[in-house]
């Protein structure tokens, strides 16, 4: 009786979860002009104005940009932060981690504000550079999240091991922690790009007209113009990014492997 309950409960949650998205994707198909049920026609139209429209293509262009930048930085930067973190005699060390963690909580109007004030005066303000900046700082927890928790599992002696053979720490983390910690780079590498496709409040601050992405897009069509283009939009999103949570799936599938 419990398992069934259990089991209700799994299939009531995702249902909740993943109406909305059902509910709206098959959208992006209708022949009409407007956002409504029932489908008069399937037609690809809205698709075709994503790729012919220079607003709708520059966006998604835009988007690729500053994701593939955000997730670079945000990665590195995620890498470097889980290493030192890993050091249990910093001093306030649980504040340090806070501290990371901070960007995750804090409302992204006050992030949006103040980085605008900040990249004025520094002069990056309307440019991609700022775009990647804000987005990175946002993204940057997830990836520590990520690989903290990779790391976590990496047992110190291994690593040991390594420098009493003679190895440099360089040669330990490239050749000994980064191929055990791979899995948790890989999720948040996918996290970083998720978190910049989705970002649109930060976009909203720091972003100028060149370089509007995909979300900032779509949330300037729906205040002008409820269209269909926006449920397309929607399904490229959301499509692109399951595959590139399949692809990543696959190369720590293989990963893991090639480690077993």
């Amino acid at each position: 009786m419990f398992k069934a309950v259990k089991l209700l409960f799994a299939i009531a949650a995702i249902t909740f979860l993943i109406a909305p998205l059902l509910a709206i994707l098959p959208l992006g198909f209708t022949s009409s002009a407007f956002l409504n049920y029932p489908i008069p026609a399937y037609s690809t139209r809205w698709f075709e104005e994503l790729v012919t429209a220079d607003a709708w293509r520059r966006s998604i262009v835009n988007s690729l940009i500053v994701g593939s930048g955000t997730t670079v930085l945000a990665t590195v930067l995620g890498m470097t932060a889980s290493l030192g973190l890993r050091n249990r005699n910093i001093l306030f060390l649980g504040a340090a981690k806070t501290l990371f963690l901070l960007p995750m909580v804090v409302p992204a109007v006050v992030l949006g504000v103040g980085m605008q004030v900040l990249f004025v005066r520094v002069g990056i303000a309307s440019s991609y550079i700022g775009v990647i900046i804000a987005h990175t700082v946002v993204a940057t927890p997830f990836v520590v999240v990520s690989i903290t928790g990779a790391l976590a599992g990496i047992d110190r002696r291994i690593e040991l091991a390594a420098e009493s053979l003679g190895a440099v720490p360089l040669t330990v983390f490239r050749r000994v922690t980064l191929p055990l910690a791979m899995p948790g780079v890989l999720s948040g590498a996918v996290l970083a790009f998720a978190t910049s496709l989705d970002e649109v409040v930060l976009t909203l601050f720091v972003a100028g007209p060149n370089q509007r992405t995909l979300a900032r897009q779509m949330f300037s069509t729906i205040r002008e113009n409820i269209s269909p283009a926006i449920a397309a939009a929607a399904f490229v999103f959301i499509a692109g990014t399951i595959l590139i949570a399949l692809l990543m799936y696959l190369v720590r599938k293989r990963y893991n492997r090639v480690l077993a």
